[in-house]
């Protein structure tokens, strides 16, 4: 037996003692419910040997400042609370309820509710929380949908005068693809990253998990961004039996836009919040993820170049840096050891983050004359030509592992409750009820 940890009931989200469970194929996590009953639901495809390897050693201690009392344990005290082990890397701030789209799945049930957006005077006071209790942090503006607020320029204009340092748009791209200018508008604010729903390089994909054919749009919202200096991160959620089979296609494709295309973070698809498509007995874990994207690529990334996460619990995430060759092939960047990874803190986590995904405006291509600029244009080159593949296991109501969550450094920002790890935040039971979503 793997381990023991404790989860929650995915009909009640009674908390439940939890076995880790080695079977032919995989890992599986098992828990039973007085009321509910039994439920087993696989957590990790491979050998058990597999699984243990993939453990990242890290006893760096980062938590959060002034925590809430636990009075109920997790998860329900989240805020952050004082059994919480990291203070956070990135944080999401919703602004608004309202899309422009009404996606079949959709872990915020976006549209649902009647429109609300926050206001500006509730914006700064939840950057200045956040700056008391460990900013400056990476910042993510979504919803709903961020660019249905015309405001857009000016929340990012005042998030950078508080102090925050890198700011990341999660957007469907509509508005980017159809707006001439609004890209740049974003970029003169202070926008770094634009994270593009990005599923497949088809219209059949986006008519199943968006609701209608989108492709051309967000191939004009990558011209946008690149045209105004943005960096780009494609994000798939990738389905079984949808999109499985586009992971290559998707990768190939994003290394074509490099250096505006920064890397791939796929998100294999969380079972809460809106989900029109069931719950497969084998959803898609970080093997399957690893093993889909060597044999898509014809090997030219290979499960063996990824590691877990260093910062969050290791089983929530996988990584791998390349480099692209002057040919067209590409090199894996090596892995750092557990002491220097980038990870192992939240700060150094966040600028490693900044780094990677941000564009570097409209200087691309430029070459510096002085001798003294040789090595600046070195390292441009070298950052131009690095590329990311990673990923996001995100944990529902069947798979909620609370030692997992208790290492969470992927927060909402909630103006009632203050930072609550994701995971945590969107979970919902059974019949759609959110523990911390109002």
């Amino acid at each position: 037996m793997p381990g023991k940890t404790r989860s929650v009931c995915p009909v009640c989200l009674k908390v439940l003692e939890a076995e880790k469970v080695f079977d032919h194929d995989g890992v599986y996590m098992e828990k039973s419910c007085p009321e509910h009953g039994r439920f087993r639901s696989l957590i990790w495809e491979g050998s058990l040997q597999s699984y243990l390897d993939w453990e990242i050693c890290n006893t760096v201690l980062d938590p959060p400042l002034d925590p809430k009392p636990a009075l109920m344990g997790c998860p329900y005290d989240c805020g952050l609370c004082e059994e919480h082990l990291r203070k956070g890397c990135c944080m999401l701030l919703e602004l608004t309820n309202r899309c422009n789209l009404r996606c079949p799945v959709c872990f915020a049930s976006a549209g649902e509710d009647e429109p609300r957006d926050l206001s500006m005077e509730e914006i700064g006071r939840q950057y200045d929380y956040l700056m008391a209790h460990g900013g400056p942090f990476n910042i993510q503006l979504s919803g709903g949908e961020p660019s249905m607020r015309d405001d857009l320029p000016d929340i990012i204009r005042l998030g950078r005068s508080k102090g925050f340092g890198f700011f990341q748009l999660n957007t469907n791209g509509l508005r980017l693809a159809g707006e001439p200018g609004y890209a740049q508008s974003l970029k003169e604010a202070g926008l770094d990253t634009v994270f593009l729903q990005f599923d497949g390089m088809n219209d059949e994909v986006y008519k199943i998990l968006r609701g209608r054919p989108l492709l051309d749009v967000k191939l004009g919202a990558i011209d946008a961004c690149a045209a105004a200096g943005l960096g780009v991160v494609l994000v798939p959620v990738i389905a079984a039996g949808v999109n499985e089979n586009q992971v290559g296609d998707i990768l190939r494709f994003a290394m074509t836009r490099m250096p505006a295309v920064r890397g791939v973070h796929f998100q294999p698809i969380s079972y809460f919040g809106r989900c029109g498509l069931e719950r497969p007995e084998k959803p898609v874990t970080i093997p399957r993820m690893l093993r889909l994207i060597e044999e898509q690529t014809g090997g030219q990334m290979k499960y063996g170049d990824f590691a877990g996460g260093g910062a969050e619990n290791p089983y929530c995430s996988f990584h791998a840096s390349y480099r692209k060759l002057p040919g067209g092939d590409i090199k894996c960047l090596p892995k750092r050891s557990d002491s220097s990874c980038c990870c192992t803190a939240s700060d150094d986590s966040r600028t490693s983050v900044a780094d990677q995904w941000s564009g570097a405006g409209k200087q691309f291509g430029e070459v510096p004359q002085s001798e003294t600029s040789a090595l600046d244009s070195f390292l441009k080159l070298m950052r131009e030509r690095t590329f990311a593949v990673s990923g996001m296991i995100f944990q529902d109501g069947f798979n909620l592992d609370l030692d997992r969550l208790r290492r969470c450094h992927i927060c909402e920002v909630d103006s009632e409750r203050g930072m609550v790890p994701f995971c945590a935040y969107n979970l919902t039971d059974s019949n759609g009820k959110s523990m911390y979503r109002k």
